[in-house]
């Protein structure tokens, strides 16, 4: 059977179902082979692996997956995908299962013992780009037997998630994506292999889930971050007794003193041990 990263059979599939992209759904379906197989050799997949997909559109990364995994569970919101998906995937793998749901309203909990057991499972996904950030957080936040996300995002998401310290795509969201993960950028990816053609190139990016977390308040370790950031052009003391957090500029200087940061650094300059020992010694918040 060929393969559904052909470009001919793409169109021929939807045209006769008469299908129309959404915008508002951010749809962009992959077209290249290799694309395709070099995301899934990033998650670094084995027969053994139970993989959850996250907006599988008609298919062509998850004939895929199913090929390489021992189950494949997708999420896809819109549900004018379902006859194209029996054709192109349910009618012929039979260790893939598709749930029609909004992902961010879903019980990921629930839905992934249901088909995954207590099994540790892999995220693989091309992600439309308006709701990279909400599902990478529910995916981290909901407390998962997760071992991996492995992600196609706009290239800028990707370079944020990646960022290091004292560069311009540093920021809160690579603290948060870091303090949970260890982040590999694997590969920059053109914007001429999906259908439609988006506006911006992709990048696939692999979080590894750390095993061992810090043991500490991770809310107030998160504020702190958020404060920090709030204002990056400004020092570190400026930013954080600007903020409105109810303690006295004093108060935050002892904090900054205790935790070995000079006050007059900004932000993005703060590793995220730096960040660690600074809400540590934060004032209670």
């Amino acid at each position: 059977m060929e393969r559904l990263f052909k470009p001919k059979r793409v169109t021929e599939i939807l045209n006769r179902h008469g299908f129309r992209f959404s915008k508002a759904l951010g749809q962009n379906f992959l077209i290249d082979g290799n694309i395709v197989r070099k995301i899934v050799d990033s998650a670094e997949l084995t027969e053994d692996d139970y993989v959850l997909e996250i907006g599988p559109g008609i298919g062509t990364m998850t004939e895929e997956l199913s090929l390489r995994a021992k189950k494949v569970l997708c999420v896809e919101i819109d549900n004018r995908l379902k006859p194209l998906l029996q054709e192109t995937i349910l009618d012929n793998y039979d260790n893939v299962a598709i749930h029609f749901a909004d992902v961010l309203k879903t019980d990921l909990n629930e839905l992934v013992k249901e088909h995954f057991g207590d099994n540790e499972f892999k995220v693989v996904a091309n992600l439309p780009y308006y709701v990279t950030t909400p599902i990478i957080t529910k995916l981290i936040e909901d407390d998962l037997n997760l071992k991996s996300i492995t992600v196609m995002v706009q290239k800028e998401v990707a370079s944020r998630f990646a960022g290091e310290p004292s560069t311009k795509a540093y920021g809160s969201l690579s603290v948060f994506i870091q303090f949970y993960s260890n982040v590999v950028y694997n590969f920059t990816v053109p914007k001429n292999v999906f259908m439609p053609k988006p506006n911006v190139d992709s990048a696939v990016v692999t979080l590894n889930i750390k095993e061992e977390l810090p043991n500490i308040d991770r809310d107030k370790f998160f504020r702190v971050v958020r404060a920090s950031f709030s204002k990056r052009r400004k020092t570190i003391i400026n930013s954080l007794s600007t903020y409105g957090f109810d303690a006295s500029k004093e108060e935050i200087k002892k904090a900054l003193e205790l935790s070995n940061i000079d006050e007059i650094r900004r932000a993005e300059t703060l590793t995220s041990e730096e960040f660690i020992a600074l809400s540590i010694n934060f004032p209670n918040i």
